[in-house]
């Protein structure tokens, strides 16, 4: 039987272009899911922020309160200074609102100390925001550019595909059978070009008497070593 050289090899690009394809595809899913993760973490880094501001208000809020507390207190004591009756009674009267003027003092320092940490949280803010706004547009359009990509290459596949359809019939089923075998066998290289009197793929010497059978083209011939179909790649660049 003659063998179809010209028309394996044709199928060989063929699957090995939609081979190519079909695991760029593959692979897609996982880089839009990358890119979503990175979009969502330049988004918690804002969030994280705002976070942070809210506890410093909550915190302030509370000491605010504690201020007030004890400002009440204080005016309590005072009041009481012009009612008590021994001397004893107005020292412990001053000791006390000494000791909660201290306190005072301290809650409004913590509280001013505060309100200058939300001036440099209110900056982190607005840094993270501008940074995730720039972060979200960069992955915006990688991942439109991407999805585009995937549109192209799928109508690519679809054209690679039905043009493996129609040069099936060609072949003899036998020599696409062998092909077929071979190639789900071989991690989808079936063929394998002899350049300078070796096998292109796993650089094993060709006999003499088989180079002069692969030059007639007459039949299939297997690599001894990889088992893979050759052919003679000098007469295949030319007729390219």
């Amino acid at each position: 039987m003659d063998s179809d050289f010209e028309n394996l090899i044709k199928l060989q690009y063929l699957d090995s272009e939609i081979q190519k394809i079909s695991l760029f595809l593959q692979n897609i899913p996982f880089q839009l899911e990358e890119i979503d993760k990175k979009t969502e973490e330049s988004s918690q880094i804002v969030l994280q922020a705002k976070e942070k501001l809210s506890q410093n208000q909550k915190k302030r809020r509370n000491l605010e309160t504690q201020a007030q507390d004890i400002k009440g207190q204080i005016s309590k004591y005072k009041r009481q200074l012009n009612e008590v009756k021994t001397n004893k009674e107005y020292s412990f009267l001053l000791k006390e609102i000494e000791e909660a003027q201290k306190k005072m003092d301290q809650l409004e320092e913590e509280i001013i100390s505060d309100m200058l940490l939300a001036d440099d949280i209110e900056k982190e803010i607005k840094e993270a925001t501008r940074k995730a706004e720039i972060t979200n547009e960069k992955y915006s359009k990688e991942k439109e550019t991407l999805q585009q990509r995937s549109k192209e290459e799928e109508g690519k596949k679809t054209k690679l595909l039905k043009n493996k359809e129609r040069l099936l019939p060609k072949i003899p089923p036998i020599q696409v059978s062998l092909y077929l075998k071979i190639y789900n066998n071989k991690n989808g290289i079936a063929l394998s070009p002899v350049r300078d009197e070796f096998c292109s793929m796993c650089h094993m010497r060709i006999r003499p008497q088989m180079l002069n059978e692969l030059k007639s083209e007459n039949e299939l011939i297997l690599c001894e070593n990889c088992g893979r179909i050759l052919y003679w790649q000098e007469e295949k660049e030319k007729s390219a």
